[in-house]
């Protein structure tokens, strides 16, 4: 019913990882830098601290990064950024198809652009030219604010899907990198709604072998948008739709890292990794599991180990509930206890709770 994707491979000039988006790759992760990164130097404290940020997100799980590059300025520190790491960079790109160009000249590992506010076909032309020059491939992002006015007149007559409105949109866009004989291009159609989002990319999948960047746009808050994003994923990926995935929040690149590799954990398209199971708390609270999750939540997440971590409210049931987690912790009073496997191992002070864990977790 849905088409095969064919593969694009984004990255591997310089020191940028080579990724594959789309054909047998596992379902890839990405997220957008959420601030502005004009200023930076070389050997700056701020360059430095960036570098070490998109090294988290590495380590979380992160495979694609992309930037906003709305001036020059913003183009040329994207180039001195692509020098630093080897996570691959996507350069978004609105309006100025000259942006673009600048990037072209860094070790970016792919350009984002939305056909419908470049301009003119001659503009695409000169940013498929030189990403063919660069072996950069492209992504064509397509969103409910950009529709063709004669597809946005029919929707807004009600005679047209918006839906359908944005994998015409798509199609359109992808006909002209066919005549530009440019293949590597990864297609995207985001709305806010989640059934549009669906239906938009089951649409234009059953037609065409293009992969697909499947992400709900403008999502919301944390919570909101965790939810409209894992209905929709949930249902596209079941569906063997989506290459590569953004969940977009109105939160950190990390909280969208850790809940869109959460999500494709779920849906069966990334097993293993470190599964941490937490209690919400209660009346019976002796352990501060709120705050024991923050501090270790991003540092659990980035091991290379395929374990379940229980963080238990109460010594009453934490290690009766948690009973399946290689490693627990819970506690009362000044105390707290290490388990293993339903079984107490160690109680100790709850003061050393984190020196001991950290113990426990290394020797696993």
């Amino acid at each position: 019913m849905y088409k095969f994707p064919r593969s694009v491979f984004i990255g591997g000039a310089g020191i940028t990882k080579r990724i594959e988006i789309g054909g047998n790759a596992p379902v890839s992760i990405q997220t957008m830098w959420k601030e502005g990164i004009t200023g930076l130097t070389e050997n700056s404290d701020a360059l430095s601290l960036l570098i070490h940020r998109i090294e988290v997100l590495q380590s979380l799980g992160c495979d694609v990064l992309r930037f906003a590059v709305p001036d020059t300025e913003s183009a040329r520190a994207l180039c001195l950024i692509a020098e630093k790491t080897t996570m691959p960079l996507v350069a978004d790109i609105h309006f100025d198809y000259r942006l673009a160009l600048e990037c072209l000249k860094g070790n970016v590992a792919a350009i984002r652009i939305n056909p419908g506010n470049i301009g003119s076909r001659e503009r695409v032309e000169k940013v498929v030219i030189g990403c063919k020059e660069k072996g950069v491939a492209i992504r064509i992002g397509v969103n409910t604010g950009s529709l063709p006015k004669d597809l946005a007149e029919k929707v807004e007559a009600g005679s047209m899907a918006r839906s359908d409105a944005l994998a015409e949109t798509a199609a359109r866009e992808a006909a002209v990198f066919d005549e530009l004989n440019f293949r590597d291009v990864v297609v995207s159609m985001k709305a806010s709604s989640v059934q549009e989002t669906i239906d938009a990319n089951k649409a234009f999948a059953s037609k065409y072998d293009i992969p697909l960047h499947i992400g709900v746009t403008e999502a919301g808050p944390l919570i909101v948008g965790v939810v409209k994003s894992t209905l929709a994923f949930s249902e596209l990926l079941k569906n063997n739709i989506g290459s590569t995935i953004r969940v977009s929040l109105s939160s950190t690149p990390e909280n969208e890292i850790i809940t869109g590799k959460q999500i494709l954990k779920e849906c069966g398209k990334r097993p293993g990794g470190v599964e941490i199971v937490s209690c919400p708390r209660c009346g019976r609270v002796g352990f501060d599991v709120h705050g024991f999750v923050a501090r270790w939540q991003n540092e659990l997440l980035s091991l290379d180990k395929n374990i379940t971590v229980a963080v238990m409210g109460c010594i009453v049931n934490g290690p009766g509930e948690g009973k399946h987690a290689d490693l627990g912790i819970a506690g009362a009073g000044d105390k707290a206890i290490i388990f293993k496997h339903g079984k107490i191992i160690r109680t100790i002070d709850a003061k050393d709770a984190d020196k001991i864990f950290r113990e426990e977790i290394e020797s696993l």
